[in-house]
């Protein structure tokens, strides 16, 4: 997939822009705090519709103005806007306004590589998790529509737990087990598909130590599949879930499990593994989003070969060469931090939020 337009209005510190884009992409060169991040962050919005760095959408906002826009051509013209007066945000494709966010999700495709990426590996649980979700939102069909009919009945439920309801929490176990096993299924089940590739690609990077990936339930092994088994469960943790107020049961607490030599990567594997863990993973959702849709997402990477040694970027850069051969955009600070390989694109420089060719 390639983006072959961009336009930007008030997102972060950029006022106005409006570029084309080459086809094998381009690298944007520009000190810390000039917009680097802003512009990918920008690019990635039109995927999800929200920030890939966590930020409230009202956030995003260029300080003094009240909204943003932002709108990009690839394989169609999408378009997404966010006011402050009424925290309004819409969506158009080729156009037409979408009334469900959910079926936009996806229209333009990216993968972002960033330092901040070692927080997967090194964060908690509801990271990996929200590494699973977006893959899988942008990969599986209906996954986005039973990840979010699960968020809705888990917030009811809680919302009753909360007060002291467990009747009225209890009428949310069904379609809590319903959408939420389909949730744990699809998860389970690609962890499964992906695993070897996980280790292999680790190991491509210059990882020495056998790495893993399993994903688990609170318990261990894959928890409940079944909605039958899983609304069972939620019934039997109900006087629990009644004193702490919340769903103690569930996918929403199920763990994408990461080792480096049998041991947790979290808690003992190095900063290296942890960088490179994070990589092994981008490189595995670009890879599986090329499989679903049958052509490569947009890469996008902010800063990310001044972390690695030499051998981990020549690694890296064959790992891409295989995986994301489509358009590349590539910002750093210094021509110095970007791989030879990558400098054959034209060069862009970003200063206070502005694009200069």
């Amino acid at each position: 997939m390639k983006l072959t337009e961009l336009t930007v209005r008030n997102f972060r510190n950029i006022a106005s822009l409006d570029i084309e884009l080459p086809e094998t992409g381009v690298v944007i060169i520009g000190g810390n705090g000039q917009g680097k991040t802003n512009l990918l962050e920008a690019i990635y919005y039109l995927v999800l519709f929200r920030s890939f760095r966590g930020a409230k959408d009202r956030e995003l906002v260029r300080f003094g103005t009240s909204g943003f826009f932002v709108a990009g051509s690839a394989a169609a013209r999408v378009t997404a806007g966010y006011e402050v007066a009424g925290q309004k945000k819409k969506v158009t494709v080729d156009r037409s306004p979408v009334q469900r966010m959910g079926a936009a999700v996806g229209r333009v495709l990216a993968v972002s590589f960033s330092p901040a990426d070692r927080d997967i590996v090194a964060g908690g649980p509801a990271a990996r998790r929200r590494y699973l979700d977006v893959l899988l939102s942008l990969s599986a069909p209906r996954y986005l529509t039973q990840l979010t009919a699960m968020r809705a009945a888990l917030k009811q439920r809680n919302a009753a737990l909360r007060v002291g309801r467990g009747d009225a929490a209890r009428a949310f176990d069904g379609p809590f087990a319903a959408a939420g096993s389909a949730v744990r299924a699809a998860r389970a089940t690609w962890v499964a598909q992906w695993a070897d590739r996980f280790q292999s690609t680790c190991a491509a990077l210059g990882e020495r130590a056998e790495a893993s990936m399993a994903y688990e339930g609170p318990s261990g092994g894959e928890g409940n599949a079944d909605a039958a088994d899983l609304e069972q469960a939620l019934a039997g943790a109900i006087d629990r879930d009644l004193r702490r107020g919340i769903t103690t049961v569930g996918p929403h607490r199920d763990e994408l499990r990461l080792t480096v030599a049998r041991r947790s990567l979290r808690r003992y594997g190095s900063a290296g593994q942890h960088r490179t863990a994070a990589i092994a993973l981008r490189l595995m959702e670009a890879a599986a989003l090329a499989s679903a849709t049958g052509e490569a997402p947009i890469a996008l990477y902010d800063d990310v070969f001044a972390e690695l040694d030499a051998e981990r970027q020549v690694n890296l850069l064959a790992l891409i060469q295989d995986t994301l051969p489509g358009q590349a955009i590539v910002a750093a600070p210094r021509d110095s931090e970007v791989p030879p390989a990558l400098l054959d694109r034209p060069r862009w420089t970003m200063t206070g939020g502005q694009l200069e060719a």
